[in-house]
């Protein structure tokens, strides 16, 4: 399992570890070892540059890196499941093609064309997130990338989250559970979930 943090638009800074970007993974990361890391690996990335910077994409080269030589060196025929933040989840969204990538939990994703779920094989697994009141990214865009994707036959959830903003501030508990439970699913339970519930779009809760 890899986890994304988010980022800027554009900046060659580097990542630090007391960055709020970063920083904002950390506990998820904590549970998700709490809750699989008997089971699995759980990395949490740290980029080398705070943006996404344009054509250049810094963050996927990266999130390439991990899948192949960390998780995949590990565990050659493991399935990996991405969880990414806001730039995260574009990042997660931009390496979801790879043959190891199962499922993608994309949280309050920075997806600002709508179309970056098409990088997605049918089959595999989606769960979006997205907060109500999010100021940063825009959760139509979400919502209409998960469509967009269970048309493609991924098996695509999206929930909005009544009142939430971006930074998984409000019912912080619940996004880790959302989180906790899609990875499992992913995981351990491939083939739970029913046709019935693919592409479901939650009321906000």
């Amino acid at each position: 399992m890899l986890l994304l943090h988010g980022g800027k638009v554009a900046s060659h800074d580097p990542v630090r570890r007391w960055h709020l970007s970063y920083l904002r993974m950390v506990p998820l990361a904590r549970m998700l070892r709490r809750s699989v890391g008997s089971e699995a690996d759980v990395v949490l990335l740290r980029c080398r540059y705070r943006g996404w910077n344009g054509a250049e994409r810094s963050p996927v080269a990266d999130a390439q890196w991990a899948i192949d030589e960390v998780l995949r060196g590990r565990h050659p025929s493991a399935r990996v499941v991405l969880v990414g933040h806001s730039m995260g989840g574009r990042t997660a969204a931009a390496v979801a093609g790879h043959p190891a990538v199962a499922g993608v939990v994309a949280l309050a994703p920075w997806w600002p064309n709508g179309t970056e779920t098409d990088t997605m094989a049918p089959g595999s697994r989606l769960l979006v997130v997205h907060g109500t009141r999010d100021r940063w990214t825009d959760a139509t865009l979400s919502h209409a990338a998960t469509m967009r994707a269970e048309r493609r036959g991924v098996a695509a959830r999206f929930v909005a989250m009544r009142g939430a903003g971006h930074f998984m501030l409000t019912r912080s508990w619940h996004w880790s559970r959302l989180t906790r439970d899609a990875v499992r699913d992913v995981l351990f339970a491939p083939d739970s979930t029913s046709r019935g519930e693919i592409g479901r779009a939650d009321r906000p809760i």
